[in-house]
């Protein structure tokens, strides 16, 4: 492929601090970035830009790189407006309305699932996103579970095996039992299809001894742990994602002090979901107490259809900005680096030299109008390994 040259960006964030202003944003004014082959070679101030095949006109849009989107649970099928519409009329959130949408996943075929998938993923996309991981969860049992994670894998190669998602109605009088299928013949089945895997360790979900069990059997698998945590109340969760070296604990919403410390001694990423809080009326969780203590802080969405069905960063950007305590620049770097790092990716997340050609072009002069302008849709480019697809 020919070498092009973005110019005339009025900000690039490169999320490295070797670049521009040193932070850790990487911040360059008037700046220019070169890339070949799907491929960053250069970034730099516009005036030091090298000559290249071609040359692309950003004409004073800001360039960010793409989003990195840690958490979602796009395979899907059915509706859950009512219960969205019950839960803002007062009532609250309980982890039990996923029946609904394991009943409809069930019932959906291959070709529903897959098309669903495909256009939420490209929903994201519009609205910046290029990297986005997703789960099963919805299919619980063996069966279902290894179809979604089949078709998830034609879309992205950030699939996670949730078969721990929550005890479907056939076992809802042996939990034991659904756990034994989970780490054994569920696990061996959705393995091959996934990179991940995770476990919803809460009250009326997975219990600590049962989130630890399938996250073993995992890891034993080859798959790395991640781990739905303290979401509807303190528990087990971040401790067994630190016990575990799970490369993030999701949600992170109700912490003690000693969660907090575990995650700022470890290299387990906290992964904050305020979409999910926005839509279940819950208190969102205190971004600044964790970045305060040196936890790695990534940001996501959450995309499912019954407590976030979000698949906007830049949304929650805004609203980690608004009510989680962050600055606009932390919040940025969470939605990309954080995510990169909850992803465990060098590749991602940063336009430097080696990373992966994928960014966003806003139509603003800095990237803070992501907080600024909330609901404005400024993300007016998105370029992947290099070529523009938005």
């Amino acid at each position: 492929m020919p070498s092009t040259a973005l110019t005339h960006l009025t900000t690039l964030v490169t999320n490295d601090p070797a670049y521009g202003d040193g932070g850790p944003l990487g911040l360059i004014e008037d700046a220019a970035l070169v890339v070949e082959d799907g491929t960053v070679v250069w970034a730099g101030p516009a005036r030091q830009v090298p000559a290249a095949d071609e040359t692309y006109d950003a004409s004073g849009r800001s360039a960010i790189p793409g989003f990195v989107d840690s958490h979602s649970h796009l395979v899907f099928a059915g509706d859950r407006t009512a219960e969205f519409a019950a839960r803002m009329s007062g009532r609250p959130y309980t982890a039990g309305g996923i029946r609904t949408t394991v009943a409809a996943t069930r019932e959906a075929s291959d070709d529903a699932l897959s098309a669903n998938l495909a256009r939420h993923l490209r929903e994201m996309l519009r609205q910046g996103t290029t990297t986005a991981e997703t789960k099963s969860g919805y299919g619980l049992s063996t069966a279902q579970e290894a179809r979604a994670l089949r078709l998830a894998r034609a879309h992205t190669p950030e699939t996670t095996f949730l078969g721990a998602h929550l005890v479907p109605p056939e076992y809802e009088k042996d939990p034991d039992g659904y756990t034994a299928l989970v780490a054994g013949e569920m696990l061996q089945a959705c393995a091959p299809y996934a990179r991940w895997v995770d476990a919803f360790c809460e009250r009326g979900a997975f219990d600590g001894d049962q989130t630890r069990a399938v996250l073993t059997a995992g890891r034993e698998q080859g798959l790395v742990p991640r781990v739905h945590a303290n979401q509807l109340s303190h528990g087990p969760g971040v401790q067994i994602a630190v016990e575990l070296g799970a490369a993030s604990a999701d949600h992170c919403t109700h912490l003690t002090g000693a969660d907090v410390d575990a995650l700022a001694h470890s290299e387990t990423v906290a992964t904050l979901l305020p979409g999910c809080e926005f839509s279940t009326r819950s208190p969102y969780p205190d971004a600044r107490r964790l970045l305060e203590a040196g936890v790695t802080v990534a940001l996501s969405t959450d995309c499912n259809p019954g407590s976030s069905f979000t698949s906007s960063m830049p949304f929650c950007i805004a609203i980690a900005v608004r009510e989680m305590g962050m600055t606009p620049d932390e919040a940025l770097w969470s939605a990309t680096a954080g995510g990169a790092r909850a992803l465990r990716r060098t590749d991602v997340g940063r336009l430097s030299p080696g990373a992966r050609a994928d960014l966003a072009l806003l139509d603003a002069p800095s990237p803070v109008h992501l907080a600024y302008r909330p609901g404005v849709p400024l993300v007016a480019e998105v370029w992947r390994d290099g070529v523009r697809e938005i």
